[in-house]
């Protein structure tokens, strides 16, 4: 950061990203990145989800990436969490599931049963 402005937008920026969570149909995509997550290829995964979001043009998804989410043997996983505060996790993904599961669940809003670990209201 070089000036105020700079901090200024950099905290706008940050609270819409906060206050996404209450946009009507609002969604965060949570994918681990920590040593385990990257080394499964988790990297691949959360740009994939950013591609998708962008390429949709949806404004009220936000994709972050989040340290270990404690399951290795699972990686490349990530949290879907809705408006409501559901949260969903899927695991073992590739780019293939990702836009299954972006076709699904955030575009349709029907989570695919079968790629989740668990799911869990917040």
């Amino acid at each position: 950061m070089k000036s105020l402005e700079d901090l200024k937008r950099l905290r706008e920026e940050t609270l819409k990203k906060m206050t996404m969570r209450y946009v009507e149909d609002g969604m965060r995509i949570q994918v681990g990145m920590g040593t385990c997550g990257i080394a499964s290829g988790a990297k691949a995964i959360l740009s994939h989800f950013l591609e998708l979001v962008e390429k949709n043009e949806l404004k009220n998804v936000n994709v972050t990436q989040v340290g270990c989410m404690g399951e290795c043997a699972y990686e490349p996983m990530a949290e879907l969490i809705d408006a409501s505060g559901q949260s969903f996790i899927y695991c073992s993904l590739t780019k293939e599931l990702v836009e299954e599961i972006f076709e699904s669940h955030i575009m349709n809003h029907v989570p695919v049963k079968k790629y989740l670990l668990t799911t869990r209201k917040g």
